[in-house]
């Protein structure tokens, strides 16, 4: 277009960009350019010298950057010369950006890395789509993506076979931050089914490497046929200068001359381990370097194998994991053998889901149920967010529900929105409509394992049940699925739905007020005392002792009509469970008074609250008990319950110290003479009560033993 340029009687045409910086220069094919006046780096002005011959030798040194067009003559025609060498300013709002990338834009350093890499990988898989459309036409060669150090000149370069970028491309994705490379692509293959899975040439992602760097450069070639190579470098300032490049293939060199503040980014420990992390799966093989790795070799005299050791490719990661598959072409040893790459150290999960859909969102992943332990914190933070295979991070708690955080696996999303560290999530419709999908899919889970084969979902409720007690408080929604398939067990390790129970129990359980009573024991050998006096009785007694059960008590008794839970030590029996059917107290007001005086007396261990009760002969003759809701609320206090339980927790232990007004030995104590006889049985009495319940120790079971033996 510029090669009828009536130029008239000017000898040269000047082209500047919006900098004023010369691009272009037209000239007649008499005139002569002295190059070494030409615009040279930092200069805002071109100058053009028409001088005699000697000054337009055009040798190579002086002329590096100026490129001749071919088949363009004088005579009204003129030719042109493009000298690129361009010195700019990067078009940003503001020129704090870098060092709010170097100290804010990302929580660790290391995560330059993976923004480069993926950078890379999605450059890649941009040249493989366009030839998949039909778009490029070339070879498209060894497609993996390099990673090299140099610890000598301090670099450590990213390569890539993929897209590459002319020196206008550079100028419009690197240094224009504001927009994004992806959009232009989108628009121009939004036909393409899966055009979604390319995102953007660079984003701010890129600008990371200035965590790390004092310099970086770019040395690139376009897939465009006729594209010359081109070279960007920047200093971490917001200028830059763009010239040509070096590169001879289609492609990306992204080049960190690392400062000297983080010259462990050229350790390849380091490295490998970053790459372990966040390139694991990527879709696009991902090299670092080489490792020595040991073949068989032949066999020696005796016929044993023979070994040696060669030197291949370190390929770090797997680009077809099991959640970009079809559940229909996996076996349930690929499950397992994945579980164990993520999680080395584990047992083998119980179960798992396989997560695949595509509308209203995208979503993929694996998930797993371990065999949970009673210390469930330390089972969080175990799924791992993926964004098209590039790990993110370990922390979901934004995008799952709280209960699933006690999973491990993998999901994967480009439909999460992340920040531009993409390290921290932010909630919106989409991450919740996510949650949702996954509780969904979790509780169907459960009821099919629970429909098809309840044998077996039984024998693994101890490692499941605390997962489904967990999210029945916690998630509303699965708490409505869960009703199916929740389970409640007793001191007989029999397993019922909570509408089997309530119709087990009901009969012998309601009290006087018409309320089911559940009775049950965090800790069945302790209180077998307790149970066998409700087992006497025919009532059941429930084994709630996980982390969760005091909210889990709480929660059954908000949900479940007409219900309360007490536990089997928190009263004795005939109060706990209240009937119409008042026992007669043999002893008189006077001999109440008295007894009731003794054991005050006999007692020293403070906190304790003596009554005298009408009660069954057959029971014993002291019980020491602790109120349901004041157990309660120190038991929550102790978990670290917010909502003032903290207070509770600070308060002295009070107990009520039930003497069996009916029991034969207290009818003898009351009708002793001698006053140390009624002290001395009474404290056994009460250390008994104590023993029962593993509340007698130290100098207390030392006098226990010798009152005993002599008593004896």
């Amino acid at each position: 277009m510029f090669s009828h340029l009536e130029l008239g009687a000017y000898d040269i045409l000047i082209v500047l960009d919006h900098s004023r910086h010369v691009v272009r220069l037209f000239f007649k094919a008499e005139s002569y350019i002295n190059p070494a006046l030409l615009h040279t780096k930092g200069s805002r002005n071109g100058k053009i010298c028409h001088q005699p011959p000697p000054f337009c030798h055009l040798d190579k040194k002086r002329t590096a950057g100026i490129h001749f067009d071919k088949g363009l003559t004088s005579n009204g025609h003129f030719s042109r010369l493009t000298y690129m060498q361009e010195h700019g300013t990067i078009s940003i709002h503001t020129e704090n950006i870098f060092p709010i990338i170097k100290k804010f834009l990302y929580s660790d350093h290391e995560i330059f890395l993976r923004e480069l890499v993926s950078n890379a990988v999605d450059a890649t898989q941009k040249i493989k789509r366009l030839a998949s459309l039909g778009q490029y036409k070339g070879e498209l060669g060894d497609l993996r993506v390099k990673v090299a150090i140099d610890k000598e000149a301090k670099t450590l370069t990213i390569s890539d076979s993929g897209i590459g970028m002319t020196a206008e491309e550079i100028k419009k994705y690197i240094n224009q931050i504001a927009f994004s490379g992806a959009t232009e692509f989108m628009e121009k293959f939004k036909e393409a089914a899966d055009a979604q899975e390319i995102i953007g040439r660079f984003g701010l992602g890129f600008y990371s490497a200035f965590m790390v760097a004092d310099q970086v450069e770019i040395q690139t070639l376009s897939h465009q046929e006729g594209a010359e190579p081109a070279h960007w470098t920047c200093d971490g300032s917001t200028e830059f200068d763009i010239s040509d490049g070096n590169r001879t293939e289609r492609g990306t060199d992204v080049i960190l001359h690392i400062n000297a503040e983080n010259e462990e980014f050229l350790e390849e420990q380091r490295i490998q381990a970053i790459l372990d992390k966040y390139a694991k799966f990527l879709p696009v093989p991902i090299q670092f370097g080489t490792r020595k790795e040991h073949v068989e070799d032949g066999e020696d005299e005796e016929g044993k194998k023979k070994w040696k050791e060669v030197e291949v490719d370190n390929i770090i990661n797997t680009t077809s994991p099991i959640w970009t598959k079809s559940p229909s072409d996996l076996k349930d040893e690929d499950y397992l053998d994945f579980y164990r790459e993520l999680y080395p150290m584990s047992e083998e999960p119980l179960f798992w889901i396989h997560l695949n859909v595509d509308y209203p969102f995208n979503l993929t992943g694996v998930l797993y149920f371990p065999k949970l332990k009673q210390d469930f914190a330390m089972q969080r933070n175990k799924i791992k967010l993926f964004s098209r295979q590039v790990f993110i991070t370990d922390e979901v708690k934004d995008i799952v529900p709280e209960f699933l955080m006690l999973l491990h696996g993998v999901i994967d999303s480009p439909d999460i929105p992340l920040n531009v560290s993409r390290s921290f999530l932010q909630a919106d419709s989409a991450v919740k409509k996510i949650g949702s999908y996954i509780t969904r899919k979790v509780a169907d889970k459960l009821a099919e394992l629970f429909k098809n084969d309840r044998k077996s979902y039984e024998e693994k409720w101890s490692d499941i049940g605390l997962f489904v007690k967990y999210g029945s408080i916690t998630d509303q929604k699965f708490a409505e699925k869960a009703k199916e398939f929740l389970l409640l067990t007793n001191t007989k390790s029999e397993h019922y739905t909570l509408t089997e129970y309530k119709e087990k129990v009901a009969p012998l359980q309601t009290d006087k007020n018409e309320s089911v009573v559940y009775l049950y024991t965090p800790d069945a050998e302790k209180h077998h005392s307790f149970i066998a006096a409700a087992e006497k009785r025919s009532y059941d007694v429930l084994l709630m002792n996980s982390p969760i059960d005091n909210h889990f008590i709480s929660y059954l008794e908000q949900e479940l009509e007409k219900t309360s839970l007490k536990r089997v030590d928190s009263d004795v029996m005939d109060k706990l469970i209240q009937k119409d059917e008042p026992i007669e107290l043999v002893l008189s007001e006077e001999q109440v008074t008295q007894v009731k005086d003794i054991f005050s007396k006999a007692i020293t261990k403070p906190g304790m609250e003596v009554t005298v009760e009408s009660l069954s002969p057959d029971e014993l003759p002291v019980t020491v008990t602790m109120d349901e809701w004041m157990r309660r609320m120190k038991d929550m206090a102790a978990m670290g319950g917010g909502g003032g339980m903290g207070f509770y927790g600070t308060l002295p232990d009070r107990y009520k110290v039930a003497v069996n007004g009916n029991h034969p030995l207290i009818s003898r104590i009351a009708s002793l003479d001698s006053e140390d006889q009624k002290a001395q049985l009474a404290k056994q009495a009460f250390d008994l009560a104590l023993l029962s319940q593993g509340m007698l120790q130290g100098e207390a079971l030392t006098e226990f033993v010798s009152r005993s033996v002599s008593l004896i």
